[in-house]
């Protein structure tokens, strides 16, 4: 059976916002350099601000405020909430580090292994149970990452750490159990006065780019708010009309694209031991995917077995009117080939 139109609508628009989502993450080193002489924390403190003013307009035009009370009177909530923000503020920091000091290729290799560290995490904190594939791919990712610790006499601390924030802001986030713009509204919020305190402290040093470096840099530092919200919104659209089989093979192509430049545009070397530790990681994504592809068809399989073997259940236990209705009144008959009943005298 055909998808019926509106069904194919949806399915294409979250296609395309699902690409624009991960094409925006993916294209970020390109941006990040155009901020100079910006630093990496300068750089972080103005994405959070304005990441906060965009969110605001975000919901002053959805008039979501709803939630906003509930979540002030569970201050175990807010906890999770601040701790989300703390992981999240990590990961964008070290990120913007990692592009701008010359690292494109290994910060791509931390969001390759992120999904292996986030079942790592599941494994360790929710103590889930791991298919065969599963427990192959996170080896073979643990061994990549051994090879190219051997290989450069230390472990890939900046890909290790992007995988380990994201992984834990991840697991906090499930746990707050927010919806997508109003998750990142909390967050938001709650970096947002730390942020602002650290630029007036930097201006009133005189040591604030976004004064003195002129309107355009201005401009730009501004602009990290919309560009770190338009993904994440995209994203929440996306999420409600693709599988989840679809947006986990669509997640790659952000570290594609930052791996693509770190070759292509900012010329990092890539020595023979650093292939081999790429190459183990694509196998364990290759392993993960076939596997929850596999483990998704078979999950569909069940469930249409499961369905139809209820409706022949429900078939099977319908009364049979057509004899009742012949024992109440015996005087009526159907005749054949006609709907209607006619009565017969004695």
């Amino acid at each position: 059976m055909k998808p019926s139109p509106p069904a194919r609508n949806e399915t294409r628009t979250g296609l395309l916002c699902s690409f624009v989502a991960y094409s925006v993450w993916g294209l970020f080193p390109l941006y990040w350099p155009l901020l100079e002489p910006s630093g990496a924390v300068e750089i972080l403190a103005h994405r959070m601000v304005w990441s906060f003013a965009v969110v605001a307009l975000a919901l002053a035009v959805t008039r979501r405020w709803g939630w906003i009370r509930p979540l002030l009177r569970e201050p175990k909530r807010l906890g999770m909430v601040a701790l989300g923000a703390l992981f999240i503020s990590l990961n964008w920091g070290v990120y913007i580090w990692g592009v701008n000091s010359g690292h494109v290729v290994e910060t791509s290799m931390g969001y390759f292994i992120n999904p292996l560290a986030i079942i790592a995490f599941g494994v360790l904190v929710l103590r889930e149970r791991l298919r065969v594939l599963q427990w192959t791919a996170v080896g073979i990712g643990v061994l990549a990452v051994v090879v190219m610790a051997v290989a450069y006499g230390k472990p890939p601390w900046l890909a290790l750490a992007l995988a380990a924030s994201f992984s834990t802001y991840s697991l906090v986030k499930k746990k707050v159990g927010l919806g997508g713009l109003e998750s990142l509204a909390a967050e938001a919020a709650v970096q947002f006065l730390p942020a602002l305190g650290f630029l007036l402290f930097l201006g009133a040093r005189g040591e604030s780019t976004f004064v003195s470096a002129g309107a355009g840099h201005a401009l730009l530092l501004a602009a990290t708010g919309l560009l770190s919200t338009v993904p994440l919104l995209c994203f929440g659209v996306a999420a409600v009309r693709l599988p989840l089989s679809v947006l986990g093979m669509l997640q790659y192509l952000a570290p594609v694209f930052q791996f693509a430049l770190g070759l292509t545009v900012f010329h990092e070397p890539m020595p023979a031991e650093r292939w081999a530790g790429f190459v183990l990681v694509w196998l364990a994504l290759a392993l993960l995917t076939w596997d929850a592809l596999r483990t998704a068809r078979i999950s569909r399989t069940e469930l249409r077995a499961a369905r139809a073997k209820a409706a022949e259940q429900e078939r099977a236990d319908m009364p049979d009117t057509t004899g009742d209705v012949a024992t109440l009144n015996p005087d009526v008959t159907i005749a054949p080939g006609t709907p209607e009943a006619t009565a017969q005298g004695r």
